[in-house]
């Protein structure tokens, strides 16, 4: 169902004090993918992929830059780029269109009318 809170990022300045912090502090299991230069966080059972108990989310952190400045939580969409049209519509501004995550999906960052960074995401 499209319009739940599917994931969030959390950007950081140096990756290997981020993620002992979030490993160490709440038990997290972080993938490190070197290649997106992203580290994937399981913060619950999980059967390779989303979460297999409900309750929770997973996420991931990554470099803090543009457009990521601080945490975004990430809504799950059937078309982003309707989405975005509606966002727009709706007060809200489109910061990066879709774009492809490897073969996972598709993402792309909005603000809302309060100036919030928000994520989307589609599923291939």
């Amino acid at each position: 169902m499209s319009g739940r809170v599917v994931h969030f990022e959390i950007p950081f300045e140096d990756q290997e004090r981020a993620a002992a912090f979030y490993a160490g502090t709440f038990g997290w299991d972080l993938n490190p993918l070197p290649e997106m230069r992203y580290v994937l966080a399981t913060t619950g059972p999980s059967d390779q992929g989303p979460p297999s108990e409900p309750g929770f989310i997973n996420g991931g952190l990554l470099e803090r830059g543009t457009p990521v400045s601080g945490p975004v939580l990430v809504v799950d969409v059937e078309d982003i780029d309707a989405t975005l049209a509606t966002i727009e519509q709706s007060g809200g501004t489109t910061v990066t269109a879709k774009q492809p995550v490897g073969e996972m999906g598709f993402s792309a960052y909005f603000t809302d009318p309060e100036g919030n960074l928000m994520g989307l995401w589609q599923n291939a």
